[in-house]
């Protein structure tokens, strides 16, 4: 597909113009060298002068010595998405400094380490401005000691968060702040890394004076907001959706989730009068082990979750199965990452729909959230154990690496008002009056959603068989054709009840326009960039839809079907969404157009732009009579 939208390489370029508060940053350096320090601080800091930023980051799936690149991308108009090209570019790592280097866009800006001769015959791009820097002759002037060396590697990273704060006029101030902040409670560490800032202040300051035209300005874009991972937002929201089990195995992305649920409940799952913890977490042999512990906490009254990725949940089919079937609560924390088999564990993807959709053999279907910032990570992972519990069974929270472990700005997380939603559940006097006529798989109010009584509920009649074969309506077991037929029917109406219950969709409106964007989870921001630049620089007006969850809510039918064509936006190879789609809404088929973008990076507005203009039945549905004109000329 041929690129319709060029990024602008003409802003700043070698110019003196000065670009404020509108740039993409990368520091290429190796994994394990204390570069997550620094990037962390350079970040924090930008976002302490009041401008939207977020930092991703791409490392490898080893534990040290690959290269590892950290991108910053601040916008004083709050778009935050992955961006193609880079502005300024730091180069520490001399495995992949020519390539870097290569690979930026035309006037940009590049730091680097000066023995790495960058500039020397033979590698010096001429389009791209240099900084040499000596960091490594730098680092001595903070510790010099033979015993010091490992120290100087970790540290050198703080001099060029000194460097780019004076060419790029990021407040010296807010970096002291952002480096007390990240290394909390270690005042020897703060002392070094604040003196290894002021050299790379000093010395770009003598050295450089023809500074970066990509400059921080202070606003008051971020005011009361926090940065956090989604992945600690979601643990976060466990503890507050009633979490008492945690039953996990170890994987990338997802560990995270877990081990920040661990300490929050070292804190807030602590009974004030024993001190004990009053929550269970357990580390299983492996993901089949996690997910049997977590259905049998469901079945037993817990709220109970585990937090995995696309192997993780291809390992637990047959027990998402039983729950399904068996109809017992059970929240899943899907961290998507690219595969399939062992793919690349440290890229982002949205591949896991189909999977987690259908998941087990035979028919079945769970409900999908997909949540797309820290806020809906805790908003969600609550609202997820509210319909496991009120429509008995699995419920999926579709997260992905991206949200999962890079840092995103959020508004502060507010505190629940409403109780848990515990669903049908019979305790021992509601049993008593229904004696005669209960039976565990009953549909009494024709919403599909039967019945449940508790283990040690004390009543006789509140006893059942919990199994995964044939069974009848009573739990009784069967193998009579009709009694399965009206099990598996009843699971059908469940589900259909299920888009009554589950998150609506956000949709945007603009005048006149015939089409319209669908995207989910992470690609809401690449996608709502690339709607504002097609309205502004092509003309082109279009809805937006942000799918929330699944099954669709019939808001998000309706949406669908006032369009001509809707550009389904997704992060697979395969337009997995799409699929769904279209078995689902088979008369509105040939509406949908599939914009993928399948490389483990974070979406870009590129691609969106790119997919839509490529698309001549779109571009016209959006265009007025005079800039068709133009198009089709």
């Amino acid at each position: 597909m041929s690129s319709v939208l060029t990024e602008t390489t003409s802003r700043a370029g070698a110019s003196s113009e000065v670009v404020a508060n509108d740039f993409s940053l990368q520091v290429a350096t190796a994994n394990g060298s204390g570069s997550q320090t620094a990037n962390s601080v350079l970040m924090r800091s930008i976002f302490r002068m009041g401008v939207p930023v977020s930092g991703k980051n791409l490392f490898p799936s080893n534990i040290q010595g690959l290269p590892t690149w950290f991108t910053i991308r601040a916008n004083r108009d709050g778009y935050i998405a992955r961006k193609r090209d880079l502005d300024v570019l730091v180069c520490m790592n001399p495995e992949t400094a020519n390539e870097d280097v290569r690979d930026v866009r035309v006037g940009a800006y590049v730091v680097y380490e000066k023995k790495l001769g960058l500039e020397n015959p033979g590698k010096k791009r001429d389009d791209v401005t240099y900084y040499a820097v000596p960091f490594s002759e730098l680092v001595v002037k903070i510790t010099s000691a033979p015993e010091h060396a490992k120290l100087r590697k970790l540290i050198v990273n703080m001099i060029y968060v000194g460097v780019l704060a004076d060419l790029m006029g990021i407040e010296p101030a807010e970096i002291e702040k952002a480096v007390a902040k990240q290394l909390k409670g270690k005042p020897k560490a703060v002392d070094l890394n604040v003196s290894a800032v002021k050299v790379g202040l000093e010395y770009a300051a003598k050295n450089f004076p023809v500074k970066i035209p990509f400059r921080v300005e202070r606003m008051n874009a971020t005011e009361g907001k926090v940065i956090v991972e989604g992945n600690t937002a979601s643990a976060l929201g466990c503890v507050f959706g009633g979490a008492t089990v945690c039953a996990w195995y170890p994987i990338t992305p997802s560990s995270s989730l877990c081990e920040a649920f661990i300490e929050f409940c070292d804190h807030l799952r602590v009974d004030p009068a024993t001190k004990k913890k009053n929550a269970a977490i357990i580390q299983a042999e492996d993901e089949i082990a996690s997910i049997g512990m977590v259905l049998g906490a469901g079945w037993a009254g817990a709220r109970s979750f585990t937090s995995t990725s696309g192997p993780g949940i291809s390992l637990m089919s047959e027990y998402i199965g039983l729950g399904y079937y068996a109809e017992i609560p059970a929240v899943i924390f899907d961290i998507q990452r690219t595969g399939p088999s062992t793919g690349l564990p440290t890229r982002t993807m949205q591949g896991d729909l189909l999977l987690c959709y259908f998941s087990s053999h035979g028919d079945s279907k769970h409900p999908l959230l997909f949540p797309a910032s820290p806020e809906e990570c805790f908003t969600m992972a609550q609202q997820a154990f509210d319909l496991a519990e009120q429509l008995q069974t699995p419920v999926f929270v579709m997260s992905d690496l991206d949200l999962g472990m890079n840092n995103w700005m959020a508004d502060p997380f507010p505190y629940p008002t409403e109780p848990l939603h515990r669903g049908k559940v019979l305790d021992a006097a509601s049993i008593e009056k229904v004696k005669d006529t209960w039976g565990r798989y009953k549909d009494v109010d024709g919403d599909g959603i039967p019945y449940r009584t508790l283990p040690g509920t004390p009543n006789a009649y509140a006893a059942y068989l919990t199994r995964g074969s044939g069974h009848d309506e009573n739990a009784q077991y069967s193998e009579k054709p009709q009694d399965y037929v009206n099990n598996v029917n009843r699971l059908v109406r469940k589900f259909e009840t299920a888009r009554t219950m589950v998150p609506k969709p956000e949709i945007q409106e603009r005048p006149g326009a015939r089409a319209g964007l669908l995207a989910y989870g992470t690609s809401h921001y690449g996608t709502t960039e690339a709607r504002d630049k097609l309205a502004t620089t092509f003309g082109v007006t279009l809805d937006y839809c942000r799918l929330r969850s699944l099954p669709l809510a019939a808001e998000a039918v309706n949406w669908m079907r006032l369009h001509e064509r809707i550009y389904v936006v997704e992060q697979n190879r395969d337009g997995q969404l799409v699929t769904i789609l279209r078995d689902e809404l088979p008369e509105l088929a040939t509406r949908f157009v599939s914009i993928r973008q399948y490389n483990g990076l974070p979406l870009d507005a590129t691609t969106v732009v790119d997919g839509v203009l490529n698309d001549a039945p779109a571009s016209r549905a959006g265009r007025s009579d005079a800039q068709k004109g133009g198009l089709d000329a």
